[in-house]
């Protein structure tokens, strides 16, 4: 699982990173953001041909679905069924995305403890990275328009397997243009890409519970515990 993440580097840090991306409005136009949270703006590159920098909700919205509410409980997509699942197919086939970010959460088990460790887990080379996402457009009855996405899970790597059963899939910069094809893929044709990332190029490190709560997002959240 992944539910909660960060996209806090230095913005021209992000265009080196990705100096393909197209950003409307300059640079302005993303804020640090250090526990960013299901239904909240995310930043997304879709698969629409443009290469641009845009903001859908977290937490996909099929667009058969009746109420929108939906999109809370799809805040991740399991990479091992993505194909197959109803809510999640057809957006596999023809609407991806990658999802920025730097860094993300995840919770741990403590012995003897009831409450989880929350840990920050990010690249060792301190760079940007881009999860597989998925994204729909999904309209109501009385004209409202939502665009929201999804982050696909995988089983995790060595460095992660102790503390949490899955893991975001992080797409190598190698991948970015196989995953933002805009032309409909074939069920099996991205499997190999769903995957996880090499735990030899990521750290973790222990930090503070304030980020168990969304109202915290503040540099705060990822500084090291002690």
């Amino acid at each position: 699982m992944c539910g909660r993440f960060t996209l806090w580097i230095d913005l021209n840090e992000l265009v080196g990173a990705m100096p393909w991306l197209t950003i409307p409005g300059g640079l302005e136009t993303l804020t640090p953001r250090y526990n960013i949270a299901p239904t909240q703006p995310i930043a997304v590159v879709p698969n629409d041909g443009e290469r641009a920098l845009d903001f859908f909700v977290w937490g996909l919205i099929p667009s058969w679905a009746k109420d929108p509410k939906i999109g809370s409980r799809m805040i991740n997509a399991r990479g091992e069924t993505v194909a197959e699942k109803p809510s999640f197919r057809a957006a596999y086939k023809r609407r991806r995305c990658l999802i920025l970010a730097d860094g993300f959460y995840e919770w741990q088990k403590v012995p003897g403890q009831k409450a989880k460790q929350p840990v920050y887990i990010h690249l060792k080379s301190g760079e940007p990275f881009a999860f597989a996402g998925l994204w729909e457009y999904w309209q109501s009855e009385y004209g409202d328009e939502v665009r929201s996405a999804t982050i696909i899970t995988t089983t995790p790597n060595d460095l992660l397997a102790p503390i949490h059963n899955r893991m975001p899939v992080i797409l190598p910069p190698a991948a970015y243009d196989r995953w933002l094809d805009p032309g409909e893929q074939p069920p099996d044709a991205l499997d190999d890409l769903l995957a996880p990332y090499p735990a030899s190029e990521m750290e973790t490190y222990p930090v503070s519970t304030m980020v168990n709560s969304p109202a915290n997002d503040i540099p705060a959240c990822i500084e090291p515990l002690g």
